[in-house]
């Protein structure tokens, strides 16, 4: 029970830490409004699952005892953030609340950014099989180890509807969106460091 209790801990600690989740997210929010920042939280929740099936069944033993392909896991994920980041220092549309200028996300749009800005992080999955060895065992039931996935998932998805909720604020979005593409620039900047951390020895430690 007690290290449930510390793996609760960590989980919910490890998942308010700034990233690549919390860029993502709240940029979609307050650029797009509350249904794409909600619908990006959804997809970070999936995108966890990613990392809890393959830990579950074992493929990340294998990736961890892999340099080869730890590495180019890496730099999947990596190209991903600079690819988003690129993407969020060169916008040049204007958004403003009650406009049609910059066309919103599809769902499977905003579902997607948020599943794969999770899926490709190779630090959740570190994280994940960390999680794990704390309290799986051999022989451990697949439900328990599921019921730990879902925590996951869901602390995921409560921590990132509640950033959506926040910067779609309307009134903190208008203050954003005055200097959106400062705040681009910003969080495009941080989502290229956060890429390059991931693959520059030290810089990620």
């Amino acid at each position: 029970m007690n290290e449930l209790i510390a793996v609760a801990a960590i989980t919910v600690l490890a998942v308010i830490s700034p990233g690549p989740d919390f860029a993502m997210v709240t940029r979609n929010s307050y650029a797009f409004g509350r249904r794409s920042g909600l619908l990006a939280a959804l997809g970070i929740a999936c995108g966890v699952q990613v990392h809890v099936f393959y830990t579950v069944f074992g493929v990340a033993v294998l990736i961890t005892h892999s340099p080869m392909l730890l590495m180019a896991m890496k730099l999947l994920g990596a190209g991903y953030l600079v690819y988003l980041g690129i993407k969020s220092i060169t916008n040049t549309a204007t958004l403003a609340i009650g406009q049609a200028s910059g066309t919103p996300p599809s769902t499977w749009q905003a579902f997607r950014t948020g599943f794969f800005t999770n899926a490709l992080n190779p630090k959740t999955m570190l994280f994940v099989v960390a999680t794990y060895s704390q309290v799986v065992q051999p022989g451990s039931s697949l439900a328990l180890n599921f019921a730990l996935g879902a925590f996951m998932s869901f602390s995921h998805w409560a921590w990132f509807s509640f950033v959506a909720l926040f910067f779609s604020a309307e009134a903190l979005r208008k203050r954003i969106l005055q200097q959106q593409h400062i705040v681009d620039k910003i969080i495009g900047t941080a989502l290229i460091g956060l890429g390059a951390c991931l693959v520059v020895p030290g810089l990620g430690r």
